[in-house]
């Protein structure tokens, strides 16, 4: 077993859902096979526009052959394990080059940069995870929400201090937390939403300067649901218990479904933005994904 790097772009030719499945071609195969049961960084490589660089962490659980398509393979993603970065990392800081791995022994950047899938040591991988994951401001709960601040993922300590092979392993399994995946989901959803709800369109900052939105998950943890943006939804207290409670839900072209059930749909359309449809991102990483969406309207929503 071993850390490794799996570049992936959203644009993507392959077959990918990052915290699901990655597709990939036989010859890589062996270098795949030896990340099972073992986590990676996804890599959005440089030369995509506004790339996010590593920008998640995920663990593989098993490699198959790909049912629908001869000579490819999928690396299937452990459930639960997907995170997203709350801090992408660039490829390059201001020491130079992130992932030194990828140096030749003139200190350049080798031919191994381009590797679709490598290796990576537990020195580069620990010092990626520590920067995407430093929550330099912790984002304050809402005032119903525990308001304990616990270390940053476990990632307390200074980016370039040396660990051993065991302190690092100890590092990762933190990520495994739910505290702190609830806690880095919130701050990651507020973030891309700007921490403005979804639904009613309100952006609503207390006096103790807190933010009183969600971050809800589309499809829930409890039910295999990923801790990847693109399941998630910035939503007030009200939206949220009627969104989870099959009340409202979203098309895949995000307008707002009123379910027949509701007790009242006048009141629960007039909580609703002008528009009628969720005011989501604009990068497509950041929008609410259709595969998620159908899996809460055929799942959740009182039709």
């Amino acid at each position: 077993m071993g850390f490794g790097v799996f570049i992936h772009r959203s644009d993507s030719i392959y077959d990918d859902s990052p915290a699901e499945q990655y597709q990939f071609p036989s010859q890589y195969l062996g270098r795949v096979q030896a990340c099972v049961g073992d986590w990676i960084l996804y890599y959005e490589p440089r030369k995509v526009a506004a790339t996010r660089g590593y920008f998640a962490i995920a663990k593989v659980a098993q490699v198959i052959a790909d049912p629908k398509a001869p000579g490819m393979y999928l690396a299937l993603i452990e459930s639960g394990s997907y995170l997203d970065f709350i801090n992408p990392v660039p490829f390059s800081g201001p020491d130079g080059v992130i992932e030194r791995g990828v140096l030749n022994a003139e200190g350049r950047i080798s031919g191994r940069a381009q590797s679709a899938v490598r290796p990576i040591s537990v020195a580069d991988f620990n010092r990626i995870v520590t920067i995407g994951l430093d929550e330099h401001e912790p984002e304050l709960p809402r005032l119903e929400e525990p308001r304990t601040v616990l270390p940053a993922a476990g990632f307390e300590d200074e980016i370039q201090a040396p660990f051993t092979f065991e302190e690092e392993r100890d590092r990762v399994k933190q990520i495994s937390s739910r505290i702190v995946r609830d806690r880095l989901f919130r701050r990651l959803v507020l973030q891309a939403y700007d921490k403005r709800c979804a639904i009613t369109g309100l952006k609503l900052i207390n006096g103790g300067g807190r933010a009183e939105v969600d971050a809800a998950h589309i499809r829930p943890v409890e039910a295999n649901g990923p801790d990847i943006l693109t399941n998630g939804l910035a939503l007030s207290g009200t939206a949220h218990w009627m969104f989870d409670r099959g009340l409202i839900s979203l098309s895949d072209d995000l307008d707002v479904l009123i379910s027949r059930q509701a007790n009242d749909p006048e009141s629960v359309r007039g909580l609703i933005n002008k528009t009628g449809k969720a005011i989501v991102p604009s990068r497509a990483f950041e929008r609410p994904h259709p595969h998620f969406l159908r899996w809460h309207r055929e799942n959740c929503f009182k039709h």
